[in-house]
C-alpha cells in the first residue's frame, strides 16, 4: 500500500443534495484504482453519539447547543479512534463531511460560526484539502426528493440558502460547481487532489527534496499520464 508521510486529510463539504457521498466513494475508487488504499470515512459516524444525531434529523430537531455538543463529542472519539491513526500510519483519508459543517448549519441556527470552527480546530486536524461543493438550495433539494428521500428537518431552502452563505466564507476552501456532472466534478477534484500531494510532499520533505517523483511514486504512473491537466491552473 502506497503511503505519504503524515498522511493526507481530504475533507468535502457542501448542503444537503450536492453530492459529497458521491465525490467521496469516486474518489476512493480512482485511488484505488492507482493502487492506493484510502480510508473513507463519514461525518456524524455510527457512534453513540453520531446516532443520536442522525435520529434527531426526523424525531425533532434538538438545541443547537445540545447539537454541537453531540458533534464535538463524536468527532473527538473519530479523531482519537481513526483519523489520526490513520494519519500517523501515512494514509489518504476521505471525510464525507466534517466540522466545517457544524460552522455552516449549526451557524445557521445561530450560534457562532467562527467560535465553532476554533473550538474543533482546538482538537481535530486541518484538511490539506477542503473540497466544497456548491451548489443552489434549490438544486439540492429538487435532488433530494428525485432519490426518493424525504427532507430533515434540516432540509429547506431557507435554512440551506444560510447555510451555503456561511460555506462559502470559510477560508481555504476549493470550491467546485456541484451543478455539473458527476464525472466532471470528480474529474475536477482528482485535479485538486493531485496538487495536493504535491504540496504537501513539498513542505513535508523540504524544499530541496524530489517532490516529483514523490508524487510519481505514489499516485503510480497515472500522474505521468495526466501530468499536463493536472498542474495547471492549480496554485501548488
Amino acid at each position: 500500500m502506497r503511503t505519504i508521510q503524515g498522511g493526507l486529510l481530504i475533507a468535502i463539504e457542501g448542503i444537503d443534495g450536492a453530492g459529497k457521498t458521491t465525490l467521496a466513494r469516486g474518489l476512493a475508487h480512482e485511488l484505488n484504482q492507482r493502487g492506493i488504499e484510502p480510508l473513507l470515512t463519514k461525518e456524524p459516524t455510527n457512534g453513540p453519539h453520531g446516532t443520536a444525531l442522525r435520529q434527531s434529523a426526523t424525531t425533532g430537531r434538538l438545541s443547537p447547543a445540545d447539537e454541537l455538543k453531540l458533534f464535538i463529542a463524536d468527532r473527538r472519539e473519530h479523531v482519537e479512534q481513526l483519523l489520526r491513526p490513520a494519519l500517523d500510519a501515512g494514509r489518504v483519508v476521505i471525510l464525507d463531511r466534517y466540522y466545517f459543517s457544524n460552522a455552516a448549519y449549526q451557524g445557521a441556527a445561530g450560534l457562532d460560526a467562527a467560535e465553532i470552527l476554533a473550538q474543533n480546530e482546538a482538537f481535530a486536524p486541518k484538511p490539506d484539502l477542503l473540497l466544497l461543493l456548491d451548489l443552489p438550495p434549490e438544486t439540492g433539494l429538487s435532488r433530494i426528493a428525485a432519490r426518493g428521500d424525504r427532507a430533515n428537518a434540516f432540509e429547506n431552502e431557507a435554512n440551506l440558502t444560510r447555510c451555503r452563505s456561511i460555506f462559502l466564507g470559510i477560508e481555504d476552501a476549493v470550491r467546485i460547481d456541484a451543478a455539473q456532472s458527476a464525472e466532471t466534478v470528480l474529474s475536477e477534484a482528482l485535479r485538486y487532489v493531485f496538487a495536493a500531494v504535491k504540496k504537501v510532499t513539498q513542505a513535508r520533505l523540504g524544499p530541496t527534496a524530489a517532490a516529483d517523483e514523490s508524487v510519481r511514486q505514489f499516485l503510480g504512473p497515472a500522474v505521468d499520464r495526466d501530468s499536463g491537466k493536472n498542474e495547471r491552473g492549480f496554485n501548488d
